[in-house]
């Protein structure tokens, strides 16, 4: 675990600086706390993973691959990649689970469907309590809800809709952070949904007309 000295120059630097990955990283690892005993014998196949993500590349992939609409979604919401110093390098392969929780963020809110509003990051949440992930995770889950309620109470409605999907989602679909995503940009991003248990029956996010995934995504995250 990193020191409080650390945690501190995080903090600083993400609200100085805007750099959100090391601040991200060691919060991800308090998340970790009573981690799932068969997540961190699968997490063993993506200790230390962590390619580099250029989403200049990845926005000259055809429209609806995985890698295309990642990078719409990150231009979209001003996102760039988490980057993790290299002093947190070594930190971060100790904890494989803080690091897939971390960088794999971004990339559940397009599988899911789920936008940056209060609502999508309910969904997004209550998708990693329906994954069974950690003790940690579950306990806080009732606080996050609350926190977005007292903050956005009139998409008080929204919110619960999310998290009820995200939460069914998480229970039905096979476990996302194993998965290594950042091999797979070139895939159709219907199809992974579709192999990783993504589409609940009443819904149908792969045979959505094609349109903008900028459009989709606002539609799906916010309007349940």
């Amino acid at each position: 675990m990193a020191t409080i000295n650390r945690f501190i120059k995080a903090y600083k630097d993400y609200f100085t600086k805007g750099e959100t990955g090391d601040a991200a990283l060691l919060e991800s690892e308090l998340y970790g706390w009573g981690t799932n005993p068969d997540l961190l014998v699968q997490l063993q196949d993506v200790s230390g993973y962590y390619p580099t993500i250029d989403l200049a590349e990845l926005n000259q992939l055809p429209e609806g691959t995985l890698g295309y609409e990642y990078a719409q979604h990150m231009h979209k919401n001003g996102i760039q990649p988490l980057e993790i110093s290299d002093d947190l390098r070594i930190e971060a392969s100790r904890h494989p689970f803080a690091l897939r929780y971390t960088v794999t963020h971004d990339i559940f809110h397009i599988l899911l469907g789920f936008d940056t509003s209060y609502p999508g990051e309910a969904g997004v949440f209550a998708f990693t309590v329906g994954q069974n992930y950690t003790k940690a995770l579950n306990l806080v889950y009732p606080l996050i809800k609350l926190i977005f309620l007292i903050i956005k109470p009139r998409q008080a409605q929204a919110i619960f809709a999310s998290a009820r999907r995200g939460k069914e989602l998480g229970e039905q679909a096979t476990c996302l952070l194993t998965y290594r995503f950042e091999e797979n940009w070139t895939r159709a991003i219907a199809d992974i949904r579709s192999e990783l248990g993504l589409v609940l029956a009443d819904e149908q996010l792969e045979r959505q007309p094609k349109k903008a995934t900028a459009q989709i995504l606002s539609q799906e995250g916010v309007a349940i």
